[in-house]
């Protein structure tokens, strides 16, 4: 269940949007709408790595 809700949230922050359809506030002079992009990336592979880590710890119990 818990590998479910972290790809959720991935699904939910990267698809959202609305929530990031914006141009203020912005950094070193990127939009929000840019940066929110690039700096999901690695937020979401961290979230990706650890279901992967939870899945692999749960094969090795079968």
């Amino acid at each position: 269940m818990i590998k479910f809700l972290l790809f959720l949230v991935v699904f939910v922050l990267a698809l959202a949007v609305p929530v990031y359809n914006r141009i203020t506030p912005e950094l070193f002079g990127f939009p929000f709408f840019y940066w929110y992009q690039i700096a999901i990336v690695p937020v979401a592979s961290l979230l990706i790595f650890i279901v992967y880590r939870l899945d692999e710890r749960g094969s090795a119990d079968k």
